[in-house]
């Protein structure tokens, strides 16, 4: 068998020597590539454990954030809890101070004329009892009497008007009528040396 031409082996040569260079530089390429995918999927491995991470602190924020929402709750429960129960205290209260009030609002109502009266009295206590000097010998007695309209044999009134310091009860009659329309009738004695005063309806013997 006769060798090829020395044309036909350069030429072979020549064409294996292209394909090493081709597989060669393929081969570089290849690595270049595989080196790039390596360092992409470094760069996503640490990108992932980042939003992993992210994600684990996220999910531990709001969980810390729905405790103290919670207990935030809670604690607004029982603040309107208590509000509620000072409410109704409060109305239990004033349910229980209304009456008192009226009341005071009534003796308001009434305070100028009794303050007229106690005014009345407070000077008649300051002129005080009649010297005896002054009093007309075998005179009529007192003009003042109780409402009981004893006989002229009854005990008569010391003859002194005014003071605490008269033997015998002195009574002074007042007829007052009542918000209501009922009529009272208030009078005070001195006896010995206090004077005390009563009321009761009137028509009845005070």
């Amino acid at each position: 068998m006769s060798a090829p031409p020395p044309l036909q082996i350069r030429e072979a040569n020549a064409h294996l020597a292209a394909v090493h260079r081709r597989a060669a530089e393929l081969e570089a390429r290849l690595e270049a590539a595989e080196c790039m995918v390596r360092a992409q999927a470094e760069r996503l491995a640490r990108h992932d454990q980042q939003l992993s991470a992210a994600l684990d602190e996220l999910g531990r924020a709001k969980d810390r954030e729905i405790a103290a929402l919670r207990e935030q709750l809670l604690t607004s429960e029982a603040a309107v809890q208590s509000l509620q129960a000072a409410v109704r205290q409060r109305d239990k209260l004033i349910g229980q101070l209304q009456p008192r009030a009226e009341l005071l609002q009534d003796l308001c109502r009434r305070r100028p004329p009794l303050a007229g009266l106690l005014a009345t009295l407070a000077e008649a206590e300051r002129l005080g009892p009649l010297p005896a000097s002054d009093l007309l010998p075998g005179g009529p007695s007192s003009p003042l009497a109780n409402s009981t309209g004893e006989e002229e044999g009854s005990d008569q009134l010391e003859p002194a008007v005014f003071g605490t310091t008269v033997k015998k009860p002195l009574t002074f009659l007042i007829l007052m009528k009542a918000h209501n329309g009922a009529i009272f009738c208030a009078y005070t004695e001195n006896v010995g040396l206090q004077r005390v005063t009563r009321t009761s309806a009137a028509g009845c013997h005070c």
